[in-house]
């Protein structure tokens, strides 16, 4: 039977039903036969109290040795109910006569009373003579010596109990088919939740990942499955998405940076093939050409440091770690973009405290921990950008200061972009803002900027901006650094770029770099 419930290719619904069955008939069997028991002991109990309550009296022994005489007898041997009473004279030997009559066989007793091996008061089961069926004896001492055995039959006792088990097997064979059924049916209801979560899993089988399975309550077993099968089935199509999402991500990098490489290696290789032509060229020619060729290897160069850039940082970043003073640097970077541009004007000034948060109206020293060099190069970006994607006389603002995170660490705000996850709620910042009054960008524009080769730019010409890289760069650095890279903006309210860094001394996410040359930043257009 262990063997049969434990094979695995039953079902569980059959497994189930067999079991309850088997486990109800052994409960069944169980009672029956404690009941048998009881009613045996019960019915032997009345026979006993029978026997026992029956003493022949003294001139019944006389009778019986006068009656066991040949001769005339002057009263009847026979008892009015089941009784039988067998005498022993003095020498042990049994009398010819007994007392009671009947159809019934008489029990089979020995001829001498030292052979009957029964005590005195004592009931005790013997069978019969003819071997159908048992009698109930008591061995009573008499007077001179004599004894005397009296005996009922157990045909009572036998026709009850075997009465009693034909109604048992009646009653188990109803029982059994009624648990076959009525088990089937509880079964079927019990396992209607496991049912409905295999067709859900059939469907999501089938290719429809937005299925979930709907019984989740906490209280049952399978509710709790559900809920464990729901958070699994959550992962697993998320990092499904996330996985066809980078394979999208990878193939349209490679995709872009073979467009980005493309045209310069088709200037170069277009006037390299000039170059071999035997017609003779003029001086000017041949110096536009090779201005040209030098031009279009330089973009190529810049282009591919800016990828290995990306693969490094995205690999086994490396930052310094030291004290870095924000204001200090941004002045710099203010400094610098003076003289290199004097169409856009450049100010320096404190950050505007947030609505419902402490801040300052004066420039106040600003410090955080990170590489000086990288931070440097995220701020000159960003300066590059304004210039380059604003008209000419556009002013551009740089602001520097302190703040809570939330609301200007957090992507609570309407409008406001970023690549990176928020910071941790009410904790000290230290920012950077690089703000420019030009068009602003779109909401679309807004969402896909911090995106490698993006470009607002629907042309993708580049005499304005260069790969696309340059904001990736910069939100990789910022998050390495353990803060990000934020864009408020909105169609003619310009754009303002927000580097948020942790305020306290907190150690960047990468190794420090020992001796490493930062290098050159470069503006990388409106997108990555």
């Amino acid at each position: 039977m262990r063997k049969f419930l434990l094979r695995p290719a039953t079902s569980l619904r059959r497994r189930l039903v067999v079991g309850v069955t088997v486990l109800a008939t052994l409960a069944v069997l169980t009672s029956q036969a404690i009941g048998s028991v009881v009613l045996r002991s019960w019915l032997l109990d009345r026979v006993d109290q029978q026997l026992a309550a029956f003493h022949p009296p003294a001139p019944v022994y006389a009778d019986a040795l006068r009656d066991d005489l040949p001769g005339p007898r002057t009263r009847p041997s026979v008892l009015p109910s089941d009784f039988r009473v067998y005498f022993y004279d003095s020498t042990g030997e049994r009398l010819n006569h007994s007392m009671g009559a009947g159809r019934k066989s008489a029990p089979l007793l020995a001829d001498s009373s030292d052979d009957l091996g029964m005590d005195y008061g004592r009931p005790e089961t013997i069978s019969a003579e003819d071997g159908d069926g048992s009698w109930r004896v008591v061995r009573y001492a008499g007077p001179d010596g004599m004894n005397a055995v009296v005996a009922l039959p157990l045909d009572t006792v036998d026709d009850t109990l075997s009465r009693l088990l034909w109604l048992d097997a009646a009653v188990l064979g109803v029982a059994v088919a009624a648990l076959i059924a009525v088990g089937r049916w509880v079964v079927r209801l019990g396992l209607l939740p496991l049912t409905r979560m295999e067709r859900t899993a059939e469907d999501i089988t089938a290719g429809d990942l937005d299925l979930r399975l709907t019984d989740t309550d906490a209280r049952t077993e399978i509710g709790r499955l559900g809920r464990v099968l729901n958070t699994m089935l959550d992962r697993l199509q998320r990092a499904l998405q996330e996985r066809e999402a980078s394979e999208a991500r990878m193939r349209r990098f490679v995709a872009d940076a073979g467009h980005e490489l493309r045209t310069p290696l088709t200037a170069i290789q277009g006037y390299a093939e000039l170059a071999l032509r035997p017609e003779r060229r003029s001086a000017g020619e041949r110096q536009e050409a090779d201005r040209v060729v030098a031009q279009n290897a330089e973009r190529m160069s810049l282009l591919v440091d800016d990828l290995q850039l990306l693969a490094s940082l995205d690999k086994e970043p490396s930052y310094r770690h030291e004290p870095v003073d924000l204001l200090s640097l941004a002045a710099d970077a203010v400094s610098t973009a003076a003289l290199q541009d004097t169409t856009h004007p450049v100010d320096l000034g404190p950050v505007r405290p947030p609505e419902g948060s402490a801040g300052t109206s004066e420039l106040e020293l600003v410090e955080t921990m990170g590489d000086p060099h990288r931070l440097r190069q995220i701020v000159e970006n960003l300066l590059s950008n304004a210039r380059i994607h604003t008209p000419p006389g556009t002013a551009v603002h740089v602001r520097v200061g302190t703040a809570r995170s939330g609301a200007a660490g957090g992507s609570g705000r309407p409008g406001r972009t970023s690549a990176s996850p928020s910071l941790s709620e009410d904790t000290a910042v230290s920012i950077v803002e690089v703000s420019d009054e030009g068009p602003g960008l779109t909401a679309h524009d807004a969402a896909h900027v911090f995106e490698r080769f993006y470009r607002a730019d629907p042309s993708r010409s580049r005499a304005r901006g260069g790969s696309g890289l340059g904001l990736a760069i910069a939100s990789t650095i910022a998050e390495g650094h353990g803060g990000r890279l934020e864009l408020d903006t909105a169609p003619g309210e310009g754009c303002t770029f927000r580097l948020v860094l942790p305020g306290e001394m907190i150690k960047p996410s990468a190794a420090p770099e020992q001796g490493a040359r930062p290098s050159p930043g470069r503006s990388g257009g409106w997108g990555p």
